[in-house]
């Protein structure tokens, strides 16, 4: 996993190959730790995703709640058409950004 700052509001998190009950709580407790108190828009690539199960929406959300206390949001970038699936199923793709090859 790779964490980036952007800029001071803005972080990146790309590199995730899985987000399932073995590593979520400690993906989701390295970007926190890594949010700078002004960041308030936080992208991440799901590109590269071959497995989500409940845990990792779980911890989606959790970084959503975080960032929506902050009056941010959390981006999901090109979600695989597996992850796009479960979002739809589960209707979090509502709840969050969804952005297809952003520039």
């Amino acid at each position: 996993m790779k964490i980036t700052p952007v800029d001071p509001k803005t972080v990146e998190v790309s590199g995730l190959l899985e987000l399932v009950a073995a590593n979520t709580a400690t993906i989701r407790d390295g970007i926190r730790a890594a949010l700078p108190e002004t960041c308030v828009q936080l992208d991440i690539d799901l590109s590269q995703i071959g497995f989500l199960d409940s845990s990792g929406l779980g911890a989606l959300l959790s970084l959503h709640k975080t960032l929506r206390a902050r009056q941010g949001s959390v981006r999901l970038i090109n979600p695989t058409q597996q992850v796009l699936q479960i979002l739809e199923l589960t209707r979090l793709h509502r709840v969050f950004e969804i952005v297809k090859n952003p520039s």
